[in-house]
């Protein structure tokens, strides 16, 4: 890898422990390898979490995944089952684990500060029995993601109260960015007529056509 905008490089962990300290032996005792009474609500009452995986070779992914509260079932304190509803197809995040077990998902609550972490291996199922109570809309997964917990632990609020996420005088209007068929068409020119793109995209949202 080349970097030319600095030469001031850290390279090794004890340079840069000698940048930013020892975690305490308070932050250290945070980290478990399975869920607790305490943890378990930040499970329950996520709608929202980010998926991290990477493939063979390294390559990483990061891909949100969000559904009502609790879409995450708890099949007991040590496995988790993520349900895979339609998508994009591009299965980047199935992909890799199935090349890499190794995952990191971060539950997320509308409105709090506090996150919570879990890191673990994961395989793909496509067991009915398990994928049954995931269904919404009448419509149950055809797979799932079974992650079993490694490491469990709260991630504090800093990065929540420095960025101001929840505040919402500090929302940004949608309007204010590119709309996604402009984005398409920045990309492939002419091919893509940005107008129609978003609107075709935005009534199969009301239709609510491949959520689930």
């Amino acid at each position: 890898m080349t970097h030319r905008l600095t030469s001031a490089l850290v390279t090794d962990e004890p340079a840069l422990r000698a940048l930013i300290g020892e975690p305490t032996a308070l932050v250290r005792g945070k980290l478990a390898d399975r869920l607790s009474p305490a943890t378990r609500p930040f499970v329950e009452r996520s709608p929202f979490v980010c998926l991290a995986t990477s493939d063979a070779a390294g390559r990483c992914d990061v891909s949100p995944r969000g559904d009502p509260p609790g879409f995450v079932r708890i099949l007991d304190d040590r496995t988790l089952l993520l349900p895979e509803r339609p998508g994009n197809r591009l299965a980047d995040s199935l992909r890799n684990i199935l090349e890499n077990p190794r995952v990191g998902l971060l539950f997320v609550i509308p409105g709090v500060g506090d996150t919570f972490r879990v890191n673990g291996r994961a395989c793909l199922t496509t067991d009915p029995a398990l994928l049954a109570p995931c269904a919404v809309e009448g419509k149950a997964p055809r797979l799932g993601i079974l992650v079993d917990i490694d490491e469990a632990y709260t991630q504090c609020s800093k990065a929540f109260l420095r960025s101001q996420l929840w505040d919402p005088t500090r929302f940004v209007d949608r309007a204010a960015l590119p709309s996604m068929g402009e984005v398409m068409a920045c990309l492939r020119g002419d091919a893509i007529d940005a107008a129609a793109y978003d609107a075709e995209r935005a009534a199969r949202y009301a239709r609510r056509e491949g959520f689930y």
